[in-house]
């Protein structure tokens, strides 16, 4: 693997720290190298806290060693104060001579001026090492900022022979498909995640808390599809373990404006079938997680139906979890 690179995958792999924590701000992470080896690491405090270059500074135990090191960062480093001074000028004032850039900061506060700074204090910069990847890991971010609307998770579980729920039930909860071991990797997705959306019917049907229980993490906000205000406030989603949003307008484009003007930049959709099938059928979803269980209902709600790109596949015990990419990417 070539230097830049090897640095730069280290990069993303400490940025993950921050998966939940630091948004709106991007998970950065910053990598700093002197004669082949790190000396110092750093990945986005929770939001209001330092940036992934800041911390990475300061982890140098001796910065004399700066003026000689290269800094290795997956996203362009600020240029505007914030809720922070801009990382460009630290880069500066500490003499970095060498920045590695992953990829352009697109926001409008950024978008080069943290680069044209950089270069015009003398530093050499490099751009675009792993330019795809750290774009990826920053999707939820460029998915905001960009197409302003939340980064977009779809996620279900289907029978075997192709159903989400049976067609009756005797108790108003989940009716589950997957094992335990699913459920939890479910509850880590909330966790890193902004906000979690359901439809009418879910809330009617399952009465979910739509919160975080088998994972350690923040709950996410709950957003409720509600377009004939049918919904009393004794679901469990109006409780006050987390705060909920309940949106009227109901077409996939409404919702969107409605989540970008809250300022949500992720956001998971756990069902039903019709709010489910609406996000596909407009074309507006980003990824897709799939999950297939061993049960047969024989008759019941059947699963959405989508194309998608097939991108992973692995088993969980006894169930299949398929993650598929919308192969439409400019929606």
């Amino acid at each position: 693997m070539k230097q830049h690179d090897y640095y730069i995958k280290r990069c993303i792999e400490i940025a993950k720290n921050g998966l939940g924590t630091t948004r709106p701000n991007p998970m950065v992470g910053c990598v700093i190298v002197h004669n082949n080896s790190i000396i110092g690491e750093g990945f986005t405090s929770p939001y209001g806290g330092n940036h992934a270059e800041v911390n990475a500074i300061a982890s140098v135990k001796d910065k004399s060693l700066l003026e000689k090191a290269t800094l290795y960062v997956t996203l362009e480093p600020c240029s505007h104060f914030g809720k922070t001074p801009p990382c460009s000028d630290l880069i500066i004032k500490h003499n970095i001579p060498k920045v590695v850039i992953g990829t352009i900061d697109t926001h409008s506060k950024v978008a080069g001026k943290g680069i044209e700074k950089l270069k015009n204090a003398g530093c050499n910069v490099v751009v675009g090492v792993l330019e795809d990847a750290c774009k990826k890991h920053h999707k939820r971010f460029f998915t905001f900022h960009n197409k302003q609307r939340p980064y977009i998770i779809l996620k279900w579980a289907e029978t075997t022979d192709g159903f989400i729920a049976p067609l009756t039930k005797e108790e108003q909860k989940p009716v589950w498909i997957t094992n335990t071991y699913s459920r939890q990797l479910v509850h880590k997705w909330r966790s890193e995640e902004q906000a979690i959306l359901v439809g009418t019917n879910t809330v009617l049907q399952d009465n979910p808390s739509l919160t975080v229980r088998d994972w350690t993490g923040t709950n996410p906000i709950r957003v409720v599809l509600d377009k004939n205000e049918t919904l009393s406030k004794a679901y469990k989603v109006f409780n006050n373990e987390a705060q909920t949003i309940v949106v009227k307008d109901t077409s996939a484009q409404s919702i969107c404006k409605a989540l970008y003007d809250a300022e949500i930049n992720s956001v998971i959709i756990e069902g039903g079938s019709k709010t489910l099938q609406l996000f596909i059928d407009s074309g507006v979803w980003d990824e897709a997680r799939v999950f297939t269980g061993q049960t047969m209902f024989k008759e019941g709600i059947k699963a959405p139906n989508f194309t998608g790109k097939l991108i992973s596949e692995e088993n969980i015990k006894n169930d299949i979890l398929r993650i598929y990419e919308n192969p439409d990417k400019d929606v």
